[in-house]
């Protein structure tokens, strides 16, 4: 058990460091289109907005430092932006409902034209979807905090190595129970803590810029376990196989 934990630990630490400054930008990137007041019209806001979401999903790409982890985390995305589309949007007959307020209705239709164009896109193979873009988008449409989305999208990382160690046998289920309650949620905590206000630099301002870079800590994102994505490169060439991805 020590082992897994101490593989949880790496993980969640070099996942923290890549993953959440993307979920923190994208969902600061939607929350503001959501609630611009500009005078601009809605799809100059939207068009706005996607602009800057390819720009992160991009780098994403661009960091991502193996094929394995790339194909994983573009499945997962486009999961969840047809799990908006099928379960989160409005159905067509809502508008019947006379309890929506007009700000509400339309900050609902900004998202669902917002990802149904991200969608498109992806078709097209004009972006990627990449989860963490993805999911920062998915919780901010949803009204949650940027707080919030962070500690998910880490405690669900979190959760899945954890089924993946079942799956191997490595550990039972009810272990597997124990290390999240007592192991893994402070280690979320932990580096939620460390790693919440990193962004990817895209986003900031030029006063941001400068501070930034008189400064010798690094804010953006960053790769802090090389191991882990070697070994994360040998999947496709294990024997068996027993992971979709």
């Amino acid at each position: 058990m020590n082992y897994t934990a101490n593989f949880l630990r790496d993980g969640l630490a070099t996942y923290a460091r890549s993953a959440l400054p993307f979920v923190s930008d994208t969902h600061r990137v939607v929350e503001d289109m959501l609630n611009s007041t500009d005078e601009s019209t809605d799809d100059n806001i939207i068009s706005c907005a996607v602009t800057r979401v390819l720009e992160l999903d991009e780098l994403y790409e661009t960091m991502t430092l193996n094929h394995i982890a790339r194909r994983a985390s573009k499945s997962q995305g486009v999961a969840l932006l047809t799990l908006f589309s099928k379960g989160f949007s409005k159905p067509r007959l809502s508008h019947l409902d006379p309890s929506g307020t007009v700000n509400v209705a339309e900050k609902e239709k900004r998202a669902s034209v917002f990802v149904d164009r991200l969608k498109l896109l992806v078709r097209r193979e004009e972006t990627h979807g990449h989860l963490p873009i993805c999911w920062g988008l998915l919780t901010a449409t949803l009204g949650l905090s940027a707080e919030r989305s962070q500690y998910l999208h880490l405690f669900l990382q979190a959760r899945g190595l954890l089924s993946s160690s079942v799956r191997l046998n490595t550990i039972g289920p009810y272990a597997a129970q124990q290390l999240l309650l007592h192991v893994i949620r402070p280690l979320v905590e932990t580096e939620i803590s460390r790693c919440k206000d990193l962004t990817s630099g895209i986003a900031l301002s030029r006063a941001r810029e400068q501070e930034v870079a008189n400064e010798d800590v690094v804010h953006g994102p960053a790769m802090t376990w090389p191991l882990g994505e070697i070994l994360a490169a040998r999947h496709d060439l294990q024997h068996s196989r027993i992971f979709n991805s």
